[in-house]
């Protein structure tokens, strides 16, 4: 079923009492789902999903190239990490 890109937003208590409501809302779009008045997740169909990670070039996290069955060489990209060690004021 093609989704017809109509975006819903719905509160987090919503989502959480209604997820049946959701995934009906979501076979027409992405459904924003919010906490606090800010989104804080998106619920896409599976379809949806796959096709805006090939529109974005294909990058993959570092989980789907890890359990890419098809994957040859990946190249992944971890995040850097800053450690800032500071001594302790003992006076």
């Amino acid at each position: 079923m093609a989704a017809s890109n109509k975006t819903s937003t719905i509160t987090a208590r919503e989502f959480n009492q209604h997820i049946s409501r959701a995934k009906r809302a979501a076979q027409d779009g992405p459904v924003i789902i919010t906490e606090r008045g800010k989104a804080s997740y998106v619920l896409l169909r599976h379809d949806e999903f796959l096709r805006s990670v090939k529109s974005s070039g294909g990058r993959q996290n570092a989980l789907d190239a890890l359990t890419d069955q098809n994957a040859t060489d990946q190249d992944v990209e971890f995040p850097r990490m800053t450690v800032t060690i500071t001594s302790p004021d003992l006076s």
